[in-house]
């Protein structure tokens, strides 16, 4: 579901051609390939029509528009551009890390082949276009949706079997490259959120934690959601290798396919640092959730759980630990952001009130079989 229109065409239109014509036009990234030539003296822009996309993301708002570059030499260069736009009514987290997922996503395009949308640069002031704002390339591709979940309808339903097992390990591949990256190196070392404890599992479950009342899970799923942080708080993982990125919202939805090629990963609100069980655990739980968390059968062809962390182990060339534990925390936190996320499509009628779907409930019924799981110890078995 995508979140509403909430900027007057024309303003955008004038205000971003205005603000592109005052910045280097280059974008970085292997997906990039901005026109040559560094300088903006002369560079004026054509911004054309915006549209929303649709079953596209719920926290910020994304804007489609066919753009035009035109050169102090008059050569027109056709860049057609997304423009991602930080929350404002329909706040799904507590709290504003918006620079820093520009900043992630600027120094990935630039210094590192995992392939991000090309960047054209980003902008916090929120008197330019309303809110800030980052400017990216629009890959043309295929996304696994969630609404309606991709287990039902998309692309991979006309692929056959083997062909979605492609599609499933290229994105495991293209998470597996990001969590192949030194942070350090790269001066990443802002991702994470050093406010709620050490980084890892215990900075991120406290996050979540801490803002309890925000997400305001509802009487009925209280009791589960507190059984899940006890058994979290009893059984902290081991964090023994080194810190790595953490993507965050790790999903095959996140991912821009061209066949069965990764041509963009997208999205990283969630991004922190840690262990890769994080995404991990976050990918499995997703897909679980968009099957049998809303009552579909999985596709054939997808492999199981098992099979999946086995692959990432082969990977990253070491083993897959404390599953679950890192599962149990992807259900927790997914609980908590469903919660919040039927609770702000009620409030702002996004749609009747007969047809907001219960994904709240869904959500706190696999977290209570994720929780039953983990107490007996099956994290790491087949799905």
């Amino acid at each position: 579901m995508a979140v509403p229109f909430q900027t007057d065409p024309d303003r955008l239109r004038a205000r971003l051609a205005a603000w592109l014509a005052e910045h280097p036009a280059d974008a970085t990234g292997p997906a990039g390939g901005g026109p040559a030539g560094g300088g903006t003296a002369g560079v004026r822009w054509e911004v054309g029509e915006p549209t929303v996309p649709s079953g596209q993301g719920f926290s910020g708002e994304l804007v489609l528009l066919p753009a035009t570059r035109i050169g102090p030499d008059g050569q027109r260069v056709s860049l057609p551009l997304v423009v991602r736009m930080a929350p404002r009514r329909f706040r799904l987290y507590p709290w504003d890390r918006f620079a820093e997922q520009c900043r992630v996503t600027e120094i990935l395009a630039r210094d590192t082949d995992v392939p991000v949308p090309p960047v054209y640069g980003h902008e916090l002031d929120p008197e330019v276009l309303g809110a800030p704002f980052v400017v990216l390339g629009r890959v043309d591709g295929d996304v696994p949706a969630d609404l309606p979940p991709y287990h039902m309808q998309g692309f991979m339903i006309e692929m056959a079997p083997a062909a979605r097992a492609r599609v499933w390990d290229a994105g495991l591949v293209a998470m597996a490259g990001i969590h192949r990256l030194d942070p350090q190196r790269l001066g990443l070392d802002f991702a994470g959120q050093p406010e709620y404890g050490p980084v890892g599992a215990v900075q991120q479950l406290a996050a979540y934690e801490r803002h309890l009342e925000f997400f305001a899970v509802d009487e009925a799923a209280r009791g589960v959601v507190d059984d899940a942080l006890a058994w979290l708080h009893d059984h902290p993982p081991a964090e023994r290798h080194p810190v790595r990125l953490v993507w965050g919202d790790a999903r095959i939805g996140n991912l821009i396919f061209q066949g069965e090629r990764v041509a963009a990963v997208l999205d990283w609100e969630m991004v922190s640092l840690g262990q890769p069980e994080t995404d991990l655990g976050w990918f499995l739980h997703l897909d679980r959730h968009l099957g049998e968390g809303v009552g579909l059968a999985r596709l054939p062809g997808l492999p199981d759980r098992a099979a999946t962390v086995a692959r990432y182990a082969e990977l990253l060339g070491r083993p897959m630990e404390d599953m679950d534990y890192y599962l149990l925390l992807a259900s927790l936190r997914h609980t908590l952001l469903a919660a919040r996320v039927t609770r702000l499509i009620r409030q702002y009628e996004l749609l009747p009130p007969d047809l907001v779907p219960p994904i709240d409930q869904f959500a706190a019924r696999l977290l209570a079989r994720v929780l039953d799981e983990a107490r007996a110890g099956v994290g790491s078995g087949a799905a």
